[in-house]
């Protein structure tokens, strides 16, 4: 049995590893260190590595970011990382279900940077998607957490909307770098780390 079969044997994931290795750093404060350590590890994986390293890695390299437009890509790299799943992957159950537990916060996500970018339709249009994934969510901490922070994006959302006016008339339809099928389309590579 090669090291690999071991580790899916096993259940240890050398990758997710790593990548748990870097957020803990992240959350230490370390912010660029991570980002660079992100990005060598965004590299490692590649555009077809495992969606799920994608997706994770994605997820929180966004949070490393200083401007909200290379945050929101890093999101969107996230997003499609797991929708690029197919929910035929048998093999890949686990996988999947984790994927989908993830859909409520990487919308929210998407939301709260759209909110930085000033998009309020856009960000309304994933928080409606965030709602309609709450079904995947579990009823543990996790799960209350992402619930009670939709709840704050929704009343974010409703003072934005009070100082803006109402939304256009593109309410409930998919952002509109979203359009196609299941809401997604090619979505740009994650920017480069920028050098100071």
């Amino acid at each position: 049995m090669t090291g690999q079969q071991e580790d899916e044997v096993s259940g240890r994931d050398p990758m997710m590893t790593r990548i748990g290795q870097v957020i803990i750093l992240q959350h230490a404060g370390d912010r660029e260190e991570a980002r660079n350590r992100f990005a060598a590890l965004w590299a490692e994986i590649g555009d077809g590595g495992d969606p799920l390293h994608r997706c994770t890695l994605a997820h929180y390299m966004a949070d490393t970011q200083d401007d909200p437009a290379d945050e929101l890509a890093w999101d969107l790299a996230a997003l499609a990382a797991a929708d690029s799943l197919p929910d035929d992957r048998l093999s890949a159950r686990r996988r999947t279900l984790a994927l989908r537990a993830l859909a409520p916060s990487l919308h929210l996500n998407l939301a709260a940077d759209y909110v930085k970018l000033g998009a309020r339709d856009s960000a309304l249009g994933h928080l409606h998607r965030a709602r309609a994934a709450t079904g995947f969510l579990t009823d543990d901490v996790y799960g209350a957490g992402v619930r009670a922070a939709l709840d704050r994006m929704e009343t974010r959302l409703h003072h934005m909307e009070v100082a803006e006016g109402p939304p256009s008339t593109t309410e409930g339809r998919p952002p509109p770098d979203e359009a196609g099928p299941r809401g997604t389309q090619e979505r740009p590579t994650p920017p480069p780390r920028r050098e100071p």
